[in-house]
């Protein structure tokens, strides 16, 4: 995978399509590209929807051309605000905007009909009163042609049963409105598809004027039509069904004539993208919410501490191909810690506290260091932190008998504390149970700053820490794959029984320096040593801090 990725990172068919298109000779030369994203507003977008977004509106960017955002209401089902202000809220964190070019499938029902009963007197429709049984039952296979006795129905009673139709006379799957195109046809779509059926529900735009409705492989070129798209940039799974998107085109009286590309979906390992999937997952309880971040969708991944450049990163360097793949999730940990590496604020924290005494820090006594903010950013400057005689810091950093190779605190043995000074360790206290209590200590004044006066060199490690003094406490939740199973979504198996039961831990009475008390969400950081976190967008307060970790520090993606 990581071959096609660096593969496809120069690679766009459909950039080259649209150059041809657009080219003095092409379908399209003079014209503005104009492309549209056309989500259904019945879920929150994911990361598979994003490949998409991006690619539309991404495309659009490239060719200074427009992108329209569009939903799909065309079924006659409630429509939740909620997902059409969230659907909103993500494409504009992700850095795209549509202008004022915002619409509803639902706004060309009127154009729909009309083209429908152009296509009857034109011969080419028919209303069949097949049933949904005998439809699949006289559909044919590759041997056989599909049949309809009602396919020679003159036209005037077609047009005259349509309209009785659309008047609520019949009830729901008496009859449909078919396309009159080709019952032997190899590709089944073709096969005098249904593009329209009765149902007795209202819409939540149209409210009852309609209980007939469009099938979405007739409804789709009218609305790209009527917009004057001129490239419908649609997933591979259309490929079958672009001979009936260019046949309504061409025997329908349109604005214009829009041309469909395909490219595969976006797949990735232990993960599903599935809405009904990913709803049931809520539903049941196994998530906290669609925004729950081990989620795959943007609000998700937003509030895990995702940033818009790392996934339109991970969107354009996966590439756009015909061929379906599948990505490592790995690599979209990858797009993150990049971008984080360059832009996350270091501060120090402590997960697992021990406290550090050092035993011959004069009490009561307290000074600061400056730290800088950013390695990488000069330009994000320095702060100060508070340094006392008592610290924590990990426990995992001390070992009363440490194993070979150690190079953190153990008796007898001298670290660097991160800014600060060299301490040499001089044992430590135990609770009743054998836990660790407290590590004692001694510093050497002279070596402030980390760099001992007389030069000497320094074995041990450097290790982070916190002033017991000013640290503020904090709830910590890390984050694991919600899927153990690297392919959940595969036919043979309940993507629930391929949870993974460690995907979140959640620490309580963390240590974080004071500068992090001021800090609003999603203020991203790294925790020096441990990863980088976010602060939780819904339930992070002043007083109650609540850290997410984004990604860790180890990168296990192999470029």
């Amino acid at each position: 995978m990581a071959e096609e990725i660096r593969n496809n990172e120069y690679k766009n068919f459909i950039h080259a399509f649209i150059e041809e298109d657009i080219a003095e000779g092409g379908q399209y030369a003079g014209m503005t590209v104009h492309t549209r994203f056309p989500p259904e507003p019945n879920g929150y977008l994911h990361i598979g929807h994003c490949k998409a977004l991006c690619i539309d509106f991404g495309t659009a960017e490239k060719f200074g051309g427009l992108c329209n955002l569009r939903m799909d209401d065309t079924n006659p089902t409630k429509e939740d605000v909620e997902y059409v202000e969230a659907i909103k809220e993500d494409i504009h964190w992700l850095g795209f905007d549509w202008g004022d070019r915002f619409y509803y499938a639902s706004q060309y029902f009127d154009k729909m009909y009309e083209c429908a009963e152009e296509l009857i007197r034109k011969g080419l429709a028919y209303v069949c009163e097949l049933t949904p049984e005998q439809m699949r039952e006289y559909r044919g296979d590759l041997t056989t042609p599909a049949r309809s006795p009602y396919r020679d129905r003159p036209i005037e009673e077609s047009l005259d049963l349509f309209r009785r139709m659309k008047a609520g006379e019949f009830p729901n799957g008496a009859m449909t409105l078919r396309a009159k195109i080709d019952l032997a046809s190899g590709n089944f779509n073709m096969r005098d598809p249904a593009i329209y059926r009765i149902n007795h529900m209202p819409h939540h735009a149209t409210g009852d004027k309609w209980c007939i409705y469009p099938m979405y492989d007739f409804a789709h070129p009218i609305e790209d039509a009527m917009e004057h798209i001129t490239h419908s940039l649609c997933s591979l799974e259309f490929e079958a069904h672009r001979p009936l998107y260019n046949w309504v085109v061409e025997h329908c009286s349109l604005p214009a004539k829009p041309r469909q590309i395909e490219f595969a979906r976006l797949g990735i390992d232990h993960t599903v993208m599935s809405k009904r999937k990913l709803r049931q997952l809520v539903e049941l309880g196994k998530v906290s919410g669609w925004d729950d971040p081990r989620m795959p969708t943007l609000c998700g991944l937003r509030r895990r501490g995702y940033t818009p450049m790392s996934i339109r990163n991970f969107c354009e360097r996966i590439g756009v191909a015909k061929t379906a793949s599948t990505v490592e999730y790995a690599f979209l940990e990858h797009c993150l810690r990049e971008d984080l590496n360059e832009t996350a604020q270091r501060v120090m924290a402590v997960l697992h506290p021990v406290k550090l005494v050092l035993t011959n820090y004069p009490e009561g006594q307290t000074e600061t260091f400056e730290v800088e903010n950013n390695p990488n950013r000069p330009e994000d400057g320095t702060r100060e932190v508070s340094f006392s005689r008592e610290l924590w810091i990990e426990a995992e950093d001390f070992l009363e008998t440490p194993i070979p190779k150690y190079k953190r605190l153990y008796p007898g043995n001298e670290v660097r504390l991160k800014g600060a000074y060299l301490v040499t360790c001089t044992g430590c206290k135990k609770n009743e149970d054998g836990s660790i209590a407290e590590i004692y200590a001694e510093y050497d004044p002279e070596s402030r700053g980390g760099n001992p006066a007389d030069g000497r060199k320094v074995k041990g490690a450097t290790i982070h820490w916190v002033d017991a003094a000013t640290a503020k406490d904090a709830e910590v939740r890390l984050y694991d794959n919600l899927f153990s199973d690297a392919e959940p979504d595969a036919a043979d198996k309940n993507f629930l029984d391929c949870l993974n039961p460690a995907s979140l831990e959640v620490l309580e009475n963390c240590k974080v320096e004071a500068s992090l008390a001021g800090a609003e969400a999603p203020g991203r950081f790294q925790f020096m040593r441990l990863g980088y976190f976010c602060l939780d967008s819904k339930d992070s307060r002043p007083d109650r801090l609540v850290f997410n970790r984004s990604v860790s520090l180890k990168d296990s993606f192999k470029a």
